[in-house]
This record gives structure tokens, C-alpha cells and sequence, in this order.
């Protein structure tokens, strides 16, 4: 069976919460194994050709990532209550990470990414593939239209795995989505119309990213479960966690190493990325606002700014508030203490993490 980085990445000491979630991120791992090869062998069948895009979604998720979105499934899953050998649970989580690959493959595009995970992106492989090919047409508008379609697939293999769910974690299903969409929709347009906003900003972070990465999961979980009582809890905790696992990413994006990420480092100021780091330093510090009035952005004079107006020293104390009142946040909530336990740590390596 094929262990997911989520579950194999523990390396702490881990109870029966941590076990009982590896056990399901193992059984979500092999869900996706096994939906994608079924794919890959149907379309096969028919011409070569018709599995590409299914190759492109299997060669994403078989680069590995940090199955966080999963993760959060599963712990909401069982910390309501659920039963680890339910098999709804791990279509659930191999449903989310499924959406998770939709959402990298189009952001990929939209960023003009050129690598993920380690790997040249979707769009960037078939563009070199038609240009070493010789085949006619634009390169790169292959390349794209066949890294869209293949976004388009994984969300629809996404969708099937969610059609059984009962009807209350297909509500979820379906807010997670359009919030998701939004998010990156408002992404997009801040970004062109480069305007600092940390309020929009912050909503922004939270609607692309952090809902459905943490809140909107450990909801879905928790309705599978059929128990809704740390619904609150878990906005809580998720909204705080969202904003902290937000933050992170811009750090990384600012200050991180690429070989390490496995993705270009500095793409947020290559694409003019109004995230809460750059709005809240734009406002505080002229200097910061200069640079990204600029026609293009100077991603290392940007990072030298930020590190030299203690805006970077702000972002991480925020984060560490924010962990503390995610962890906060369950301290009253109606959940055994195993997980409550668990769901702290589970904050800790999401806003402290490298990568």
C-alpha cells in the first residue's frame, strides 16, 4: 500500500488520534492510487493520447505534498466521532486532495509557475512538449489549455468521489468549492489593481487558502460524522490557523529556499501578490508602497524592505497569536482530549512549518 507524505511525515510521538488518522490518510492515499489508475487504464484503452490529463493529476500527487487538506478531514472526521474503517471518510479526503490538485494545476497557470513540487508544472511540460514535437500552433496555449483540462479533471474526480456523501458534508463540499474560486478570483484582481488592503487581503488569504485548507475540511469531517457540535470550535480554531498558515506561505514565498519549497521563490512579487505581508508593509512604510506602485516588482529589494522595517519580525508574532488563539479555541470545545491535544500540535507544524 502507498503511505501518504501526510501520514508518513509524523514523526512525533503520536497517540491512538495520530494513529487512526495515519490510518485513514493511508487509506485516502490508496483511494487516489487506485481511482487514477482505473482512469489511466480506461482512457488508455481507447487512444494514448485521451490519458494525458490523467497522467498530469497522477504525476502531481504521486510528487508528494503535504496531504494537509486531508489531514484536517480525517481529524475532523474522528474527532466527532467517526469510525477510521468508514470508507466515505477516506473517498473524503482523497476528494479534497484531488481539489487540492485542481487548484495547484490552475494556479500554475495563472502565476506563471514554472515548477511544483520539484517538478516543471503541467503547463510548462506540454508546452516543451509541443515545441520539441514540431506540432502546429501556439506552444504555450497548448500547454495551458491541456494543464486547464487536466485542473477541470481532477475536480471532477473530486466531485465523483463526494456524490455519495451524505447531505450535509456535500453543503460543505460545495461552500469550500465556491469560496476557494472566489478567493482566488479576488486574488487575481487585487493583484492587477495593486492597492494595498490588509483587510481584503486577509479575507482573501482566508477564502483561497485558508477555509479550504483547514476550516472547511474539518467541517466536512465532522458533518460525514454526523456530529456538529465543535462546529464552532473548529471556525474558530480554522479562521485563526487559515490566517497563520497563510502568513507562513507568504514568508516562504519571500524567504524561503526553493529547493526546499519545491516551487520558485519571490512568484508573489513576480506577480505583483498584494498578501497581507506586502499590504501591511506598503502601509507602514514608504518606501515598501514605492516598490509596488512599480510597473514590475523587485522581489529581492522587496524582501530586503520587509526585513529591514521589522514587518517580518510583526508577521511572525502575529503568527504565534494566531496559533494561540486556534489552540485557544479548543480548549471549551466539545471534543475528547486526545484531540484536543492532537488538533494543537497539528497548528503548530501547519504555521511553523519550512516549506
Amino acid at each position: 500500500m502507498t503511505v501518504s507524505p501526510a501520514a508518513a511525515a509524523i514523526e512525533r510521538p503520536g497517540g491512538l488520534a495520530a494513529e487512526s488518522r495515519a490510518e485513514v490518510l493511508d487509506r485516502a492515499e490508496q483511494r487516489l492510487v487506485d481511482l487514477l489508475g482505473a482512469e489511466h487504464a480506461e482512457w488508455s484503452a481507447v487512444d494514448p493520447r485521451a490519458a494525458v490529463p490523467v497522467d498530469a493529476i497522477r504525476e502531481l500527487v504521486r510528487a508528494g505534498g503535504k496531504r494537509l487538506r486531508p489531514a484536517f478531514c480525517a481529524a475532523g472526521f474522528l474527532s466527532a466521532g467517526g469510525d477510521p474503517g468508514d470508507s466515505r471518510v477516506a473517498d473524503a479526503a482523497a476528494a479534497v486532495e484531488l481539489l487540492h490538485a485542481f487548484a495547484l494545476i490552475h494556479d500554475d497557470v495563472i502565476d506563471d509557475s514554472d515548477l511544483r513540487r520539484g517538478i516543471p508544472t503541467v503547463h510548462v511540460q506540454h508546452t516543451a512538449r509541443h515545441q520539441a514535437s514540431g506540432w502546429q500552433g501556439e506552444p504555450r496555449r497548448y500547454g495551458e489549455g491541456i494543464a486547464i483540462l487536466a485542473g477541470d479533471l481532477a475536480f471532477s474526480y473530486a466531485a465523483q468521489l463526494t456524490q455519495e456523501l451524505p447531505a450535509r458534508a456535500r453543503q460543505v463540499w460545495s461552500r469550500m468549492t465556491s469560496e476557494m474560486i472566489v478567493g482566488q478570483h479576488l486574488d487575481v484582481t487585487v493583484a492587477a489593481e495593486s492597492v494595498p488592503d490588509p483587510k481584503l487581503a486577509r479575507y482573501i488569504a482566508n477564502a483561497k487558502s485558508g477555509r479550504y485548507s483547514i476550516h472547511r475540511p474539518l467541517e466536512l469531517g465532522a458533518a460525514l460524522a454526523g456530529d456538529a457540535s465543535a462546529a464552532a470550535a473548529f471556525e474558530a480554531y480554522g479562521t485563526a490557523l487559515g490566517e497563520a498558515f497563510q502568513l507562513r506561505d507568504d514568508l516562504i514565498d519571500t524567504y524561503g529556499d526553493k529547493d526546499t519549497v519545491g516551487k520558485p521563490v519571490g512568484a508573489d512579487a513576480g506577480q505583483h501578490k498584494m498578501t497581507l505581508l506586502v499590504s501591511l508593509a506598503a502601509l507602514r512604510d514608504a518606501s515598501v508602497g514605492e516598490l509596488v506602485r512599480a510597473a514590475e516588482w523587485d522581489a529581492a529589494a522587496l524582501a530586503e524592505a520587509l526585513n529591514g522595517n521589522g514587518v517580518r519580525e510583526e508577521v511572525e508574532r502575529r503568527i504565534e497569536e494566531l496559533v494561540a488563539e486556534a489552540k485557544g479555541a479548543l480548549a471549551t470545545a466539545p471534543l475528547p482530549e486526545e484531540w484536543k491535544q492532537e488538533l494543537a500540535l497539528m497548528a503548530e507544524e501547519v504555521a511553523f512549518r519550512d516549506h
